[in-house]
């Protein structure tokens, strides 16, 4: 987990590096042949040895380690999309990916294989960055990242540079309850992955699941007001929520 987490980290900070676009793709083209000579034998980074050892360790498909920096590319510039269809595969590149590969690293129950995990798994990836997206509203407008999809904007008659006018608050609320709705959706279909992992992949996953529901929930209890300052999960529900991934791990709950 620190390997891909590691590899994860080094990706987006290149994708959110203070240079030119160009730049950062450059940078991450860079970054996306030197993956590929160290899975070919020809490590360049001091992580990639334990990104290896692990990839071949776990049976963890490359692709989904290729599909994040795809993703991280998008955030290298200005970002407008214009469906949900369009921000689907923006989501399953940064979130959805990254999930699968983790799901083989935590390991399944016995007779359960990843064509049974991979569509729950591939959900609440969709959900936890959903969630990302309704929490980072406001800085990512301030740096022309605007993820929610225009033809939504112009369902509910609410741009970006509206979000903050009282006189398009309605608007605004109705817009964020059908993004609400819609992540609870993935939410949903994402909790069956559950029951399917290894006694530590439930605990772990456990309480990712309820930290990212968690900030959905803060986001509504603010009347979703994701400007005035970020929303966090309060510290007593992290607690209770890791608490009880021990009482998941060992099946009580």
């Amino acid at each position: 987990m620190y390997a891909v987490y590691a590899y994860m980290r080094v990706t987006d900070d290149i994708a959110d590096e203070p240079s030119e676009p160009s730049a950062k793709q450059q940078a991450l083209a860079t970054w996306r042949e030197s993956l590929r000579g160290a899975l070919t034998g020809t490590c360049t980074h001091p992580l990639h040895p334990a990104l290896v050892e692990t990839v071949r360790r776990f049976g963890i498909p490359a692709q989904y380690l290729f599909d994040a920096i795809d993703g991280m590319e998008t955030d290298t510039g200005p970002v407008r999309m214009r469906t949900f269809a369009e921000l689907y595969p923006y989501c399953y590149r940064v979130a959805s990916a990254v999930g699968l590969a983790c799901v083989r690293i935590w390991g399944t129950r016995p007779g359960v294989t990843f064509a049974d995990t991979d569509p729950p798994a591939e959900a609440v990836g969709i959900a936890f960055q959903l969630t990302n997206i309704l929490r980072d509203l406001g800085e990512d407008s301030a740096r022309d990242r605007v993820y929610l999809p225009a033809d939504e904007l112009d369902q509910f008659g609410c741009s970006p540079e509206q979000w903050s006018d009282p006189t398009a608050a309605e608007g605004f609320r109705e817009l964020m309850r059908f993004q609400v709705a819609r992540a609870r959706d993935y939410y949903r279909t994402g909790a069956a992955l559950l029951p399917l992992l290894s006694d530590e992949g439930r605990s772990i996953f456990h309480v990712m699941h309820g930290t990212y529901r968690g900030l959905l929930d803060e986001i509504e209890r603010r009347n979703y007001d994701v400007f005035t300052c970020r929303v966090r999960v309060p510290r007593w529900r992290k607690l209770l929520v890791c608490g009880s991934g021990y009482f998941v791990k060992w099946g009580w709950l």
